[in-house]
């Protein structure tokens, strides 16, 4: 009776753990293969899959190495604000395929596909997985969808064009520097979707989110692996 008990013990624990490493052989290798030949059979070029990390590595490290040098003085930013997408679409083309993972994406620069995805109403298009650290770190416009955060834009400009439509009408002409009113404006509506209030109302949580960004950066950079933190 012990070693039947035994036996059923030990078939049932080899059985488990055979399901695990199935489980885990399908997500972090045949899944993500199957995905790529996929993708390929439709003329996305990209980037091969890489085992479990994908393509962080080289993100990293390019992210990184532009960083540590001084950046120019004109308008060509792209190489040091993201040198791996601006990679990958010249050496891949507009629409291009990377990993985050073991989850495919795509990077479209295409401007007619752009335009099609931004103004998409029928939710075909949703914002990339987040990773659960990163929300832990940081809520707002990239993790809202749908129409969330369209009350947020709706209130924010009225506002802005309410006030100037008063200055206008002090004057018969009315000279704006539109830079300061723009950031003013991101600012408001960052803080009535995050917040739920207006820039002015919520000035000191908006300056404490500052301090937010660096650990949303360091976030961004590492595996997110369920249950490890």
């Amino acid at each position: 009776m012990a070693v039947s008990m035994f036996s059923c013990l030990l078939i049932s624990s080899l059985v488990l753990l055979l399901y695990g490493v199935l489980r885990v052989s399908y997500s972090i290798w045949w899944k993500p293969k199957w995905l790529e030949k996929r993708l390929r059979q439709q003329g996305i070029r990209g980037t091969p899959y890489k085992l479990v990390m994908g393509d962080m590595k080289e993100y990293i490290r390019l992210i990184t190495e532009a960083w540590s040098k001084p950046m120019n003085l004109n308008h060509h930013i792209v190489s040091r604000v993201d040198p791996f997408t601006q990679n990958n679409m010249q050496q891949y083309g507009k629409v291009s395929l990377f990993w985050a993972g073991t989850t495919p994406r795509l990077i479209v620069m295409d401007p007619g596909m752009i335009k099609e995805v931004l103004s998409n109403k029928q939710g075909h298009f949703q914002k990339p997985y987040i990773s659960p650290l990163i929300l832990t770190l940081a809520r707002g416009l990239t993790a809202l969808e749908g129409e969330v955060m369209i009350p947020a834009f709706t209130t924010s400009c009225s506002m802005l064009i309410e006030r100037w439509k008063e200055l206008a009408s002090l004057q018969e002409t009315c000279e704006v520097d539109i830079w300061p009113e723009l950031q003013n404006l991101t600012r408001d509506v960052i803080s009535r979707a995050a917040l739920g209030s207006s820039f002015e109302e919520g000035r000191q949580i908006f300056e404490l989110q500052k301090e937010h960004i660096t650990l949303t950066l360091e976030a961004m950079q590492t595996l997110y692996i369920p249950g490890f933190r």
